[in-house]
């Protein structure tokens, strides 16, 4: 097994520097947030009454981000949209977002179509491609950035992107603060989560030890629900194995009875809560019952706590965490966590059966 402390080995088994887009996210950030600091979008687009927001994995998860830093403001419900068929209720008042880091998702692209066709107002999200090119064509409002990685080590961009279009139609307020809390902290932090910080003193490091050989069940609350969902598909595609992820209280009507069979299995687990400020006190209360639980039927347990005052704070601080633990877990397991070589080739498969 590699030594975690060893920077030369976590070099040559990170051959397209995934760790230096984790540590990125802060750089991200600042350069998404000057792109829509300023972005101002049509009365059309003002007016709208709900958002969709089209995209799948890497490119999804910074909906689900934004809607939970947004979910106070309730002046807009918003949606984030994983399929090909744009829902019945999307009409010419709801402002649909397509958000593809290559900008050639066929499930974004669809619904981006479908919404088109229908009237609705467009933003697209995207580095290029047809969607880039769509939104030329029918002179649609275009956030584009240049940053080049796999589409979840571009977060800081998708993410940040989407809640300046959030600003602009008056779905969040002003985030000024909340963003500067949160790269201060994330640039803080940062030394004590990177690869030359030793074991002893790494977080990241001593979590992804202590998932080796587990399957990672990651618990979020509130705003870090859908950060719970990034550290899961982090484990998949940059660890290269099994994750779930739960949401308190939803877990606790229904995954915590299923903690018995089959036998044997609870200690292959390991559970992770995340735990920020702010929860309601009944889902602290919760999450303290739910460990205890979990603890006696065997299940290995891990508060682990994230800093930050706001919700942005928390969010970001969450995402650049989990991103440092899957990939000193990919070191543990001697793999590369940039290629993802399955998913690669199932969409070769749905290209050459379209």
């Amino acid at each position: 097994m590699v030594h975690l402390d060893d920077i030369i080995a976590l070099q040559q088994l990170d051959r397209e520097g995934m760790l230096g887009h984790v540590a990125a996210l802060s750089h991200q950030c600042r350069g998404a947030w000057a792109l829509v600091r300023d972005l101002e979008l049509p009365a059309h687009h003002r007016q709208a009454d709900r958002v969709l927001i089209a995209g799948m994995g890497g490119s999804a998860i910074g909906g689900d981000l934004a809607a939970a830093v947004a979910a106070d403001a309730g002046s807009l419900p918003i949606v984030v949209h994983r399929d090909y068929d744009l829902p019945a209720w999307v009409d010419g008042r709801t402002l649909v977002i397509g958000s593809s880091y290559s900008g050639e998702t066929e499930e974004t692209l669809a619904v981006f179509e479908a919404a088109h066709e229908r009237g609705c107002p467009l933003v697209a999200v995207t580095t290029g491609g047809r969607l880039a090119q769509w939104a030329g064509r029918w002179q649609v409002p275009l956030v584009s950035f240049g940053y080049r990685s796999m589409p979840r080590a571009a977060l800081g961009y998708l993410f940040l992107s989407l809640l300046g279009i959030l600003r602009a139609v008056g779905a969040v307020g002003d985030l000024e603060g909340d963003l500067q809390e949160a790269l201060s902290l994330l640039e803080g932090r940062g030394p004590e989560l990177a690869p030359d910080s030793p074991q002893v003193q790494n977080p990241a490091k001593q979590l992804a030890l202590a998932l080796y050989g587990r399957v990672p069940i990651v618990v979020g609350v509130g705003p870090l629900a859908p950060v719970a969902r990034r550290w899961k598909s982090q484990f998949n595609e940059n660890s290269k194995g099994w994750a779930c992820f739960e949401v308190l209280p939803e877990m606790d009507h229904n995954a915590l009875a299923g903690l018995h069979f089959p036998a044997g299995a609870a200690g292959q687990f390991c559970v992770l809560f995340l735990e920020g400020q702010g929860l309601h006190r009944r889902n602290r209360l919760r999450l303290d019952f739910t460990q205890e639980i979990l603890a006696g039927q065997g299940v290995p347990c891990r508060r682990v706590p994230v800093g930050g005052e706001s919700k942005l704070a928390q969010v970001l601080l969450g995402v650049q965490l989990g991103d440092y633990v899957s990939c000193y877990l990919a070191a543990l397991y001697q793999a590369d966590p940039t290629p993802i070589a399955d998913i690669v080739h199932l969409k070769q498969r749905m290209s050459a059966g379209a």
